[in-house]
């Protein structure tokens, strides 16, 4: 591999890391499983590793988790919660424990044994609890290892976790709160009578609820905890210091804190590898979620002698376990159409129980899937989950075939509408729709229904359009929707705000006071603002930061039924199939019929900066003295002191600037704060002037 080979591969990684990085930590609803995360880290970190002249300081390798969230107070840690070294099978493992022990035995052949402990590696959210003369006082999310968010009313609603210590002591304690199975499905049970939208696994359902503003809903979610580290403090009351990690664990038990109880200590290295795999057997059948198991030193004496590298402790490993498989047999194959109008094959299987749910149905994303992995009707396949969420299929078993099996093929007409299908076969680059009077058994691609009146596409439509990113309508869920539609009380959606009490009160299990709460979300959501009514009408390739980006630059959504392809590709980040998308979705007919409706009914359709600077003349923060960034673009790089990125950001956008996330020729300023990286060169590379903080502050 070249420098230059690995420079472009080093790039997408930390873009690939740092975008999955945000849905887990920041999102609570990741893409892909921890054990495809972990390879993707240590990919990078291997390659960070060979070519030392490419590393940057704000590399995903240096970071710990997310950023705390605006919502909740800032808490910093008294130690350090980090992350740890991932392994990946056995002979890692051993590689692991003798690179450990070795390192021991070089520094002067302690006295003491070298004793590894072994635990199962819990699959939750972790927090630092802190108790003052053995009363809790305060709870926190780990966020990126030094600054977390105060959760602690909501801790406090955690039956497990005890408000009162057995003992006056002053300590903190880090643990992982999860949601057993038990509870999680209750928890969408219940959901999904309300017509909500379930919990992907219980790991989300338990991040999302234990950061919840609420905290009876905290409490109705039926959360737990496992306390797993001493971090600082007095565990005794008579002065005496612990010296192992069971000595912590057992100490804590008996102050009341809930520990990990299954766990295996031994100096013998094949010993730890069974004591791993044993914890992988009994996976399946443990009350909750684990993602693989974390291998220590014992001694916290050799812990110190070890110490810590940049971003994780050298006395310590986290062994991840694959995602889960089973076999089982493929019965049908329905086809579902999208709210784009994409067929998209889903399979119905025998039910078998994987990653602690019961699966029948699983995704098969298009006909060259169903093709590359061989899958016939009647085949028996191998199923995990995507991401530890999403139940796919890997593959079949062609050896169990009987010749009984078929081959499947997509149906010719809308299984909605009934409409000819087309192949859209030039992929998402191209965008060229490809007519076909047949789907041939050699088609590739994606097969769409245009249909604009096609059922299916309706209701995942309007679903869309009620959902949290776009216009926040709660209660507004995929059953609700349906109801609406058969009903026929929504033929799009400017017909959600013509809804009547009555009309809504009259459905199943609906009623006056659903019906009044629903149409008070309706209200509040008219104010949501130009940019999410944008993403909220399911332009294809219009994701969120597309549609702010556009009505940044263009005002309002009513603005878009006179711009040009050419206008849209002078936005930071618009290419020319995105901006073909919006010209030709407001040209249709049916896109200016809908918004005339919103419009009517008071939707607000200019965007959220354009609607303050109306209402006070200036912007919420704009003074005499206040700079006007209008047609400036700015890139944040670094840890600014002063102030988040987030603030940043909106001192500029109200101040009639723009923030984007990479630097170009189009960049009229870099703001670099403490430990820039690969951003600040660049911008020297191009010429851009670089702003240090106090430069940036000074131009505000």
């Amino acid at each position: 591999m070249t420098i230059e080979q690995a420079r472009t591969r080093i790039e997408t990684l930390r873009k690939t890391i740092a975008r999955h990085a945000r849905l887990y930590y920041e999102n609570d609803a990741p893409e892909i499983s921890d054990y495809e995360y972990d390879a993707l880290f240590r990919e990078l970190t291997e390659l960070e590793d060979a070519w030392p002249e490419l590393a940057v300081q704000d590399s995903p390798t240096k970071r710990v988790g997310g950023k705390a969230s605006e919502k909740f107070a800032k808490v910093t840690h008294p130690v350090k919660m980090g992350s740890l070294t991932d392994v990946f099978d056995a002979d890692e493992l051993r590689a692991f424990l003798t690179r450990t022990r070795d390192a021991l035995l070089e520094d002067g052949a302690p006295a003491e044994e070298i004793l590894f402990t072994v635990e199962p590696k819990i699959d939750g959210l972790s927090v630092c609890l802190t108790y003052e003369n053995g009363a809790l006082v305060l709870g926190a999310t780990r966020g990126n290892g030094t600054i977390g968010e105060n959760v602690t009313e909501n801790i406090a609603v955690i039956d497990d976790i005890p408000h009162t210590l057995t003992a006056p002591v002053n300590l903190a304690v880090r643990g992982e709160v999860y949601m057993p199975h038990e509870s999680f499905a209750a928890l969408n049970e219940k959901r999904e009578a309300a017509g909500e939208k379930l919990w992907a696994n219980p790991r989300n359902a338990a991040a999302g609820n234990l950061r919840r503003l609420d905290s009876a809903g905290t409490k109705e979610a039926g959360l737990s905890i496992f306390v797993f580290n001493y971090q600082t403090g007095d565990l005794w009351t008579d002065g005496h210091t612990p010296a192992s990690h069971r000595e912590t664990i057992d100490r804590m038990a008996e102050l009341g804190l809930k520990t990990i109880r299954i766990q295996t200590v031994t100096a013998d290295i094949e010993a730890v590898v069974e004591a791993v795999t044993e914890i992988g057997r009994m996976r399946e059948n443990l009350p909750y979620d684990i993602d693989g198991a974390v291998v220590k030193i014992d001694s916290l004496s050799q812990r110190t002698i070890l110490g810590e590298g940049p971003s994780t402790p050298k006395w310590a490993a986290a062994y991840k376990y694959p995602p889960e498989q089973k076999i089982t047999r493929l019965l049908d194959i329905e086809v579902q159409v999208g709210r784009t109008g994409v067929l998209t094959p889903t399979a119905i299987l025998e039910p078998v129980k994987l990653a602690g749910t019961t699966v029948s149905r699983a995704t098969l994303h298009n006909i060259d899937i169903i093709r590359e992995r061989d899958v016939r009707l009647g085949d028996w396949v191998k199923v995990q989950k995507a991401g530890d969420i999403i139940p796919e299929i890997v593959g079949s078993v062609p050896e169990k075939r009987d010749g009984s099996e078929t081959v499947f093929a997509f149906p010719e007409k809308c299984p909605s509408c009934g409409e000819t299908l087309i192949w859209d076969d030039a992929g998402e680059e191209e965008d060229a729709v490809q007519e076909s009077d047949t789907v041939t058994d050699t088609a590739t691609g994606t097969l769409r229904c245009v249909n604009p009146g096609c059922p299916a596409q309706l209701e995942r439509r309007i679903t869309h359009f009620a959902s949290r990113g776009a216009m926040n309508i709660d209660g507004l869920g995929p059953a609700l929707v349906k109801l609406f539609i058969d009903n026929r009380l929504a033929g799009d959606v400017g017909d959600l705000y013509a809804l009547r009490k009555e009309d809504i009160a009259a459905l199943p299990r609906m009623g006056e006071k659903s019906a009044a709460n629903l149409l008070a979300a309706l209200e509040t959501s008219k104010t949501a603002g130009g940019e999410r009514l944008l993403y909220a009408l399911g332009i294809r390739h219009v994701g969120e930061a597309a549609a702010e980006a556009i009505i940044g630059r263009f005002g309002s959504v009513e603005a878009l039924f006179a711009v040009t392809a050419e206008d849209l590709c002078q936005v930071d980040d618009i290419g020319g199939i995105t901006a073909d998308m919006v010209v030709r979705h407001f040209a249709l007919p049916e896109t200016r019929a809908i918004v005339d409706k919103l419009t009517a009914a008071g939707v607000q359709t200019a965007g959220k900066s354009a609607s303050a600077q109306e209402d006070t003349g200036s912007g919420p923060e704009t003074t005499e003295a206040a700079a006007d960034f209008t047609g400036l673009t700015f890139v944040l790089t670094g840890t600014l002191s002063t102030m988040t990125r987030d603030e940043a950001t909106a001192k500029i956008k109200q101040r009639g600037g723009k923030a984007t996330g990479s630097v170009s020729s189009k960049t009229s300023y870099v703001v670099a704060g403490e430990a820039a990286g690969s951003k600040l060169a660049k911008a020297e590379s191009l010429g851009i002037k670089v702003l240090t903080e106090e430069e940036f502050i000074a131009m505000l």
